[in-house]
């Protein structure tokens, strides 16, 4: 009788286990990997990337999508009404995950909260920089005091309204107790040369996208908004040196719907953080002036949680309205 109720129970655990051996491995058709601007820019580059390695690892094309338009929104949009089956993934960065939901609170086309994260995957730092004839200071200490003894006469520009650059110099203004005039533009590109021609006095800006005109002597760096040293300057001090807890960078996480389930997240998270350690991709994103970073889920959430909290108190406080 023993017998016989040991080979029920081992016929009734086959039976449970069965189906879910049986059950398909992730992914079993192409993936949509849509990118919330236009082909080329960093996102981009780091999609093609991540999404090429995860179709070797996977067995099933990711295909690249670029929707652009209001600054990330509408592709960001449609990754958050996708069904949550694992046949989205897309990838998001500090403007429409961590500025956005307050900067156009009410007006976006997604809910943050419907945006899970999968992993963060870059880490762009940005820096201060001035133009050594206009300013005088050649250390962050020498230039809070001058800003401080001159409020509301030194100008800064970013590359535009709500941008991480433009926060990064509310930020410090907040932390310092100081007061700068805010240029914004179009871009970074044309800033650079309007700091470089003495149009404006100082800029915040992604710090690689500066350095070769740091280092042709058209600018000086004065500080870096990270809590460690700068991969590409590592010499740079560091403005949290000065100000303490002071960091202000851009970044991107891999993102999908909201629901898509635990173990296709988990899935993705682990290739994504495989591929962003290897030594290849440290190198290559660093050759695109970004940090190579593998952080969980849960980390990465938490990263887009502390920032949106961080940006909209400093927007509320300066008083940014959208442009």
């Amino acid at each position: 009788m023993e017998l016989k109720s040991l080979l029920a129970a081992a016929v009734l655990s086959a039976a449970l286990i069965v189906p879910a051996a049986t059950q398909p491995a992730y992914p079993t058709r192409p993936v949509r990997m849509i990118v919330p601007f236009a082909a080329g820019g960093a996102a981009d580059v780091f999609a093609r990337m991540i999404g090429q390695h995860l179709q070797n690892k996977l067995g099933q094309p990711f295909i690249i999508e670029n929707i652009g338009g209001a600054g990330g929104a509408m592709g960001l949009g449609n990754i958050s009404r996708a069904e949550p089956d694992g046949y989205t993934v897309g990838i998001g960065g500090t403007g429409g995950l961590a500025i956005a939901p307050s900067l156009f609170a009410g007006k976006l086309p997604y809910d943050v909260r419907n945006l899970a994260a999968v992993s963060q995957v870059s880490e762009v730092p940005n820096v201060l920089a001035i133009n050594p004839n206009r300013v005088a200071a050649r250390s962050i200490g020498d230039f809070i005091a001058l800003l401080k003894a001159n409020p509301g006469t030194v100008t800064y520009g970013s590359a535009g309204v709500g941008s991480s650059q433009h926060l990064a110099g509310e930020l410090f203004q907040q932390m310092t107790g100081t007061k700068m005039i805010h240029v914004p533009y179009k871009g970074s590109s044309p800033m650079i040369t309007d700091l470089i021609g003495g149009q404006i006095d100082v800029a915040f800006d992604n710090g690689p996208l500066v350095l070769s005109t740091a280092q042709s002597g058209g600018i000086v760096l004065l500080g870096v908004a990270t809590l460690e040293p700068a991969p590409f300057d590592p010499k740079l001090p560091m403005i949290a040196e000065t100000v303490h807890g002071y960091q202000a960078n851009a970044w991107h996480v891999v993102v999908v719907p909201t629901g898509t389930p635990k173990p296709i997240v988990d899935t993705l998270a682990t290739e994504i953080q495989a591929f962003m350690k290897r030594p290849e991709t440290v190198r290559k994103m660093a050759e695109l002036g970004s940090v190579a970073v593998s952080a969980t889920p849960d980390v990465s959430a938490k990263r887009i949680a502390d920032e949106i909290v961080l940006w909209r108190r400093v927007i509320e406080k300066a008083g940014v309205k959208p442009p």
